[in-house]
Parts: structure tokens; sequence; C-alpha cells
């Protein structure tokens, strides 16, 4: 008697011909490897070239010489480190970096208050309070800053501005005709830095909010069964939950607010005082537009530039810290 046993299903690789998979994984593996560096290519690429070479020429305007002769055609003469050197001797400087970081400290850190507040009341409203809260926060980011400043002009003006108009009409007669842009440079930057501010939280709001809407419901309900109230559970579960989110747009808010300028620039040449009221931003403009003195502006946007490096710095370990990159 014969014997039929049933032979191995055979696969449609074999018997195509092909090899076998333990041959097409490391192929796979190259290419799954390989997809991300094609994609991460073209857009290196563009910032390459779009910024590589301003850099460099800006790298080498700060080791020379380079004013208005040179715009006409006269070579720069190499200074080497010199317009670095005036930069760290300059007394002026120091002060204008001290403003710089006090403000972008203090102004991220009330922007950050007061956009998780604002988050916190979007999820405890209603819905229909919650719609009319996000148009108006996206119509405030949407405005121009050009656009927005003009408006604060307005409201400012010492003859004709809504404050000075309210104030004086309730009472406040010293506010008549007072000039806020120039009555002193602390009052000009609390200005600056509510209108910073105002345009600023927008997107902290939306953030945050969008943070807490991925708490989970079930560990609030159990800490309220445990008898904890709002504000514990806002304290001790929901932020401590949400805590990387608000870590990185808090570095990303100081990085913005370092880098100030249209807003101290404009309300400038809208009647306030300059020399006390500069920022590193402004204070590179007048260097190299209002003075001519473009090889020492380019060393001092570098030294500008390798301050915003280290604390893009935080929000990389910030990222890395999230797993969001090895």
């Amino acid at each position: 008697m014969t014997l039929i046993t049933a032979s191995k299903p055979v696969s449609p690789i074999e018997l195509a011909g092909s090899p076998p998979p333990h041959r097409i994984r490391p192929r796979k593996r190259l290419k799954g490897r390989l997809a991300p560096l094609a994609l991460l290519l073209l857009p290196a690429v563009v910032i390459g070239v779009t910024l590589g070479y301003p850099l460099f020429r800006q790298v080498v305007m700060s080791l020379q010489k380079y004013g208005l002769a040179q715009q006409f055609g006269k070579p720069a003469e190499w200074v080497g480190f010199d317009n670095y050197i005036a930069i760290v001797s300059d007394p002026y400087f120091w002060a204008v970096l001290g403003r710089s970081l006090a403000f972008c400290v203090l102004v991220a850190a009330a922007t950050m208050a007061v956009g998780i507040g604002m988050a916190v009341l979007m999820q405890r409203v209603s819905a229909y309070a919650r719609v009319i809260l996000n148009v108006c926060l996206m119509f405030v980011w949407a405005m121009p800053a050009i656009a927005s400043l003009t408006v604060w002009q307005w409201i400012l003006d010492a003859r004709l501005g809504v404050l000075n108009y309210v104030l004086v009409n309730i009472g406040l007669t010293q506010f008549e005709g007072f000039s806020w842009l120039a009555s002193s440079p602390v009052t000009f930057l609390v200005i600056v830095g509510v209108i910073v501010l105002w345009g600023s939280i927008p997107l902290v709001a939306i953030t945050i909010y969008a943070a807490l809407s991925q708490v989970s419901d079930e560990v609030l309900e159990a800490a309220g069964i445990d008898g904890a109230g709002f504000w514990n559970r806002l304290r001790y579960i929901v932020l401590p939950i949400i805590k990387p989110i608000i870590f990185l747009i808090g570095v990303l808010q100081v990085i913005w607010d370092f880098r100030v300028f249209t807003q101290v620039y404009v309300l400038q040449q809208a009647g306030g005082v300059s020399k006390e009221t500069n920022v590193l931003g402004t204070y590179v403009y007048e260097i190299g537009v209002g003075q001519g003195e473009y090889g020492m502006a380019s060393a001092l946007a570098m030294v500008m530039l390798a301050i915003a490096l280290m604390m893009t710095w935080f929000y990389m370990r910030g990222l890395a810290k999230q797993g969001d990159i090895s």
C-alpha cells in the first residue's frame, strides 16, 4: 500500500525563484534608514542655500572693518577679533544685554502664566464661550505686528489716545496729554512687554489647552473621589502631567522674546527714547543701518546668535527627554 504524504506548501517567492526573505530584510532595513535622510535632504539643501551664504558673509564681515566706504567698492580691512573685543569692552553692550535678558525672561514668564490661566478657563467654560475665545485668540494671532502696533499707538497717543481719554474722564486729570512712550524707559519697556504678551498669549493658550484636553478624566475623577479640590488637582496632577509641554513652549517663548525687534523699534520711532530702551535687536539695527558700521553690527549679531543657540540647546534637551529625538 502506497502512503501519500502531504507536501509542504510552496510560497510564491520560492516559485518565482526570488531570494529567501532573510536576504531581503537587510535591503528593506537599509531603505528604511535612508528614507528619513532623503526626506531631510531637500529642506537641508534649501536652508543651506538660503541661510548658509548670508551666515557665512556675516561671519566674514564680523572680522572686517566694513562701513559705508566698503558699500561703494573700497576693500574691507581685515581686523580679526577687534570688533568682538570692542563689543565686550563697551559697558553699553552689557547694559543692553542685561536689559534684553531681563525683558525676555519677565515677559515670557508673564505670557506663560496668563496663557496657562486662559487655557484652564477655556476648559471650564461652555462650548459656545470656548468657540468665541478661540476665535478671538486666532484673530489676535493672525493680526500682523505692524497693524496691531498702529492700533496700540492710537490707544497710547498723548493728545488723542483712548487710554488718556478714559483716565481723564474718571478723574485722573494728571494724565491729560501724558506721553506714555517718552515718560521713562521703564514705562516704555512695560508697554512693549504688554504688547508682546498680548500677541504671544494665543499660541501659548491654545497649545496648553490642547495639552489639558489630553489629561485622562479617570485620573481627575479618582483625585476628586479622594477629596482633592480643583486647585489641588491642577497643581499636583494636571500641571505635572503637562509639564513637558509647558517647558518646551516656555523655552520657545524666551527665545522669541529675546529676539524682539519690531515692537521696540516701531514704538521708538513713535516717540520713545531709544538709547535707554534698546534691546539687542534694535542695537544691532542702530549700529548697522543707523551708523553704517556693518562689521561691528555683524559681530554683535553673531554674539546674539550665540546666546540664542545656547537657549535653543535647552529646547533640544527638552525634546530629547521626551523621546522626539535620539
